[in-house]
């Protein structure tokens, strides 16, 4: 028995897990697999978080007001009337969840360059929203630090690292010029991005006695005559034990992606590398759903350019935005160009839907030649990983033989391409064409275009990377999960890509999805912790 029982180990259910203990809770950690962090692991650790105490420290003017407007403005249509309240309480508690997990915890995080990319929005700031962990030992993780999900980008580096560096383009030249500060990491056992950060999130759940336990896969939430849930069935070593909790249940077990047929129910069309455990296959949609909530936002996920890579025997995403080079192009089943590729929310755009949702996009194609191959090391080693993903031809006749797209339109699209990148202006779609050094902090726009000319000539699959799916059971703005009817079911919370997710498939930064994930998973241990006092 225990006062709260959290699915998933994660950012989210590690905030949870830390908050609701230093409320004075008894809190239990359950994870399915036999690795610690799940999708959080994995990720770069880009962390959005607004108005936060690190801007202020840096003189950057920021505010939850500004914060909100810059969401509303963001935010697909119509969808306010639904997310407003919940916009709200992330931009009011994200600070706070910031400087708790600092106090309560190992972990330090620093502003990184960026600025909020749909800069035009209101309330956008230039800089002081994007965070990120500064590296950590995962000797701190104690008996967990061999425990902790690796990444399929190396982590060896941080995530300021990989910002203010060329790393994608020169990673050994990187390497070297960095050789002292890896070398130590080595010898330490230090890491950044995604390990950093839950090292010390675990290190902090350890330090508060959080009990966590692997290879522990809750399969059921058992409730009470009033439908209040009251704990969850786990399997654990091919037995099923009953646990409860006394404050509540939070669902905190990632997307669904790895389900073919939810996925299929809910992205129809190609799906090209999935970027998050094996473990991520809807366990907590089905007990939520099971269990009476409403279900929302399963159409939502973050999407994110990335190449093949070899993960545990299985071939994954890793995050490589190759699309942006600027010898590149993409175009749509048509085969005809239909966006600026730097654009921020690019993976909304090529899964446009149709009414009946369906794709009219796909499958889309990132279309370059041979200088792609020279300046970008990371697609090289994709193909080696996967000899299926790129095709190379010698003429585009051939490449749109290859790939099944119309060759005159692929021809035309080309040309126009071409003709932009020699006359120094996009007339189709603005991206930014000649060569700009003084585009600060946005290495894409300073680098122009550039004719595809030199064969071969590529064809890269862009279709759907999906990181996490975002959609599962709706909440309210506590993180406490609603009926159909909108009334809570006592006991039950859900946080992360688990839950409805309020910011969905359309980012607001690059950290969009783990710095909101953990302010939810901070808003359900403060709920719960209030709820136990209730009760």
């Amino acid at each position: 028995m225990t006062d709260v029982l959290v699915l998933g180990s994660g950012g989210a259910g590690l905030v949870a897990a830390l908050t609701a203990a230093r409320q004075g809770l008894s809190v239990t950690v359950l994870e399915k697999t036999d690795r610690l962090g799940g999708t959080t692991a994995m990720s770069g650790a880009g962390t959005w978080i607004p108005a936060n105490h690190h801007a202020e420290a840096a003189g950057i003017a920021d505010s939850q007001e500004e914060a909100l407007a810059y969401i509303r403005a963001a935010a697909p249509e119509g969808w306010a009337a639904e997310e407003d309240a919940l916009w709200q309480a992330f931009v009011e508690a994200a600070p706070e969840m910031l400087r708790f997990v600092e106090a309560q915890s190992p972990l330090r995080f620093a502003l990184t360059p960026e600025p909020d990319p749909l800069r035009a929005l209101p309330g956008a700031k230039p800089r002081g929203r994007m965070l990120s962990p500064l590296p950590l030992s995962r000797w701190r993780a104690g008996r967990f630090a061999l425990r902790i999900r690796r990444s399929t980008i190396p982590e060896i580096f941080t995530y300021h690292e990989a910002v203010e560096t060329d790393l994608y383009h020169h990673p050994f030249r990187t390497a070297f010029d960095l050789w002292p500060r890896l070398l130590w990491r080595l010898l330490t056992n230090t890491r950044g991005k995604g390990t950093a950060l839950v090292t010390g999130l675990l290190a902090g759940c350890r330090a508060a006695e959080v009990e966590v336990l692997l290879s522990a896969r809750a399969v059921e939430l058992t409730q009470d005559g009033d439908g209040a849930v009251t704990g969850a069935i786990v399997e654990r070593a091919g037995l099923r034990e009953a646990w409860s909790a006394r404050a509540g249940v939070v669902i905190a077990t990632g997307g669904f992606e790895w389900d073919a047929a939810l996925r299929g129910k809910h992205f129809p069309g190609p799906v090209d590398y999935l970027g998050s455990p094996p473990g991520n296959d809807g366990d907590g949609q089905r007990m939520a759903q099971a269990a009476g909530a409403a279900m929302a936002r399963m159409d939502q996920a973050t999407l994110t350019p990335s190449v093949p890579t070899r993960y545990e025997g299985r071939l994954l995403a890793r995050p490589v935005p190759f699309h942006t080079e600027p010898n590149a192009m993409l175009v749509d089943r048509h085969g005809r160009r239909f966006v600026n590729e730097l654009v921020f929310n690019i993976g909304e755009a090529i899964d446009a839907r149709d009414a009946d949702g369906a794709p009219i996009r796909l499958p889309c194609w990132v279309i370059s030649d041979a200088a792609m191959l020279d300046a970008l090391p990371p697609v090289r080693w994709a193909a080696k990983a996967d000899p299926g993903w790129l095709r190379r031809a010698d003429s585009l006749e051939a490449l749109a033989a290859l790939t099944g797209l119309p060759a005159a339109a692929l021809a035309d699209s080309v040309a126009r391409f071409n003709a932009a990148a020699e006359g120094g202006e996009d007339t189709d779609f603005g991206r930014p064409a000649r060569p700009d050094p003084a585009a600060a902090g946005d290495k894409r726009r300073r680098a122009g275009l550039k004719p595809i000319a030199r064969a071969p000539f590529l064809a890269l699959p862009f279709n759907r990377a999906i990181l996490a799916t975002k959609g599962g059971a709706r909440t309210n703005a506590h993180g406490e999960v609603l009926r159909p009817d909108g009334s809570v079911i006592p006991g039950l919370f859900a946080a992360g890509v688990a839950m409805a997710n309020p910011i969905g498939t359309r980012g607001v930064g690059t950290g969009t999805t783990i710095g909101p994930n953990m302010t939810w998973g901070y808003i359900c241990g403060m709920r719960l912790a209030r709820r136990n006092r209730a009760g």
